[in-house]
């Protein structure tokens, strides 16, 4: 048994309705990273020196050294660019989300103060701003551990959001595993809120960002200027009011840091973002809690359900195995295939069953041919059908034919199958039993390869109307 971990599927092109306060066509949230002074320092008990996300091109950690320029960087952050930023923010009364390393926060009791009379949420960047890739899962855990100690002892109370950055593979199961947190960042794979089931728990998960980001003037590939940041800004922006006019409304975050948006030259661009964004109605600028609060509320945590790609192989089987006539190897078969969250619906339990219907060899799918029940035939009169096909033929008008048409029916059943070897195979749901004998009028012309072929998609079509009425699209 494979199966695949990652969700390719997340809402399916199926968003729900946010609801936003206000009938808000998008929420604008805006993050402020404080990371200065949590960051990599032998003065922190660390091996090397920083490197990551600073003015100085081509950083490298200095090991067991101090990097004075970087150091220097990083303060900027907290002695100037916070108080340009809380300025900003304060002034026009917009509320921001503060990601604040523990550490960090520890050694900025005036920041912190600040952060809390501004009415700002504070949530957790865990404990020190460094990489977490290779920390082994037990270590990760008692740093999360100490994270929220450290929290709480500097601020008066724990944190509700989490979010790490510099993440591992087991972060965010790490995080949902306290069930201490309303909500968790570290994904950037959506742009609305939604539940994440692990370890039998269901986690909120409040996606962030990389692209809205000021940490793109600090890389190769990003801002060299801040109109190329006002402008990336209000391109998402223009886009996503667009789709909130149309019905759809989303969540714009932007990512920030002290030491980066906080110099002049890019501040000016942030503020004119700020008030271009704030020139438009029906805008709501939240903290993420404020997010996670309303999301939870209009879209509660979704009851255990079983998945089928975490189904046992006989459950698997039990439940699916009659969706292709009679064939339950092909619910064997796809079991056996690499599953994952995407194949836990409707479209996706019927792209690993055909896969197997596809691949297989030409007796085997003729045996799924010839293992469907003629039309209004003999084991029809006789009650013999199975629950699924009894159901579609009665839908189609099949179970109430008059003697002319149930004579009709037979001379094509017998000459079809004297011609092809199986019986005429049509997904018979929204059709009337005349369409169905104009397609079987139609198609008796066929070659027998044309035929074959035409009878195997209709068997997939039947497939995937079965599986509609068991599970979401």
């Amino acid at each position: 048994m494979r199966r695949y971990p990652r969700n390719m599927q997340g809402y399916g092109g199926k968003p729900p309705a946010a609801d936003w306060p206000g009938g808000a066509r998008v929420a604008v949230q805006f993050v402020l990273n404080y990371e200065e002074g949590g960051e990599n320092c032998v003065l922190h008990g660390d091996a090397a020196s920083e490197a990551f996300l600073s003015e100085i091109t081509g950083a490298q950690p200095w090991p067991g050294m101090r990097h004075w320029n970087m150091e220097s960087i990083y303060e900027y952050g907290a002695r100037a660019g916070f108080w340009r930023l809380h300025e900003m923010f304060t002034s026009r009364d917009i509320p921001v989300t503060i990601y604040g390393v523990a550490t960090a926060l520890a050694r900025s009791p005036a920041q912190v103060t600040a952060m809390q009379e501004a009415g700002w949420e504070i949530a957790s960047h865990g404990l020190k701003w460094v990489e977490h890739r290779d920390m082994p899962r037990e270590e990760e855990a008692a740093q999360i551990a100490e994270a929220i100690r450290l929290h709480t002892e500097v601020t008066g109370e724990p944190p509700r959001g989490w979010y790490t950055g510099r993440c591992s593979v087991n972060t965010v199961d790490l995080v949902t595993e306290t069930g201490a947190f309303d909500y968790v960042s570290d994904t950037y794979d959506d742009d609305l809120p939604y539940w994440r089931e692990h370890a039998g728990r269901q986690q909120l998960i409040i996606p962030y960002t990389l692209d809205a980001n000021d940490m793109r003037f600090a890389i190769a590939a990003g801002f060299t200027h801040g109109e190329e940041f006002y402008q990336y800004l209000k391109d998402a922006f223009d886009t996503l009011y667009a789709e909130g006019e149309a019905g759809s409304p989303k969540m714009m975050s932007i990512g920030l840091h002290c030491r980066l948006i906080g110099r002049p030259g890019r501040a000016a661009a942030l503020a004119r973002f700020l008030d271009y964004a704030r020139g438009h109605d029906r805008v709501w600028f939240p903290t993420r809690l404020a997010i996670a609060q309303h999301w939870a509320e209009r879209h509660p945590a979704p009851a255990a359900a079983e998945r089928p790609s975490t189904m046992a192989k006989d459950a698997f089987v039990a439940k699916f195995g009659g969706v292709f006539e009679h064939s339950p190897w092909i619910a064997e078969r796809a079991w056996e295939s690499e599953l994952g969250p995407a194949h836990d619906t409707a479209g996706g339990v019927h792209n690993a069953l055909a896969r197997v219907f596809r691949s297989a060899s030409e007796s085997e799918r003729l045996g799924v041919l010839t293992a469907h029940p003629d039309l209004a035939g003999k084991l029809a009169a006789a009650k013999r059908l199975t629950p699924e096909s009894t159901a579609e033929q009665a839908g189609a008008g099949l179970d109430a034919l008059t003697d002319d048409e149930r004579a009709t029916f037979t001379r094509l059943n017998d000459a079809y199958v004297a011609k092809f070897g199986f019986p005429f195979i049509i997904a018979v749901r929204g059709l009337t039993k005349d369409d169905i004998l104009a397609a079987f009028q139609r198609r008796i012309d066929n070659s027998r390869d044309e035929e074959f072929a035409t009878a195997c998609r209709q068997v997939e079509r039947i497939a995937l109307l079965r599986l509609r009425d068991m599970l979401p699209a």
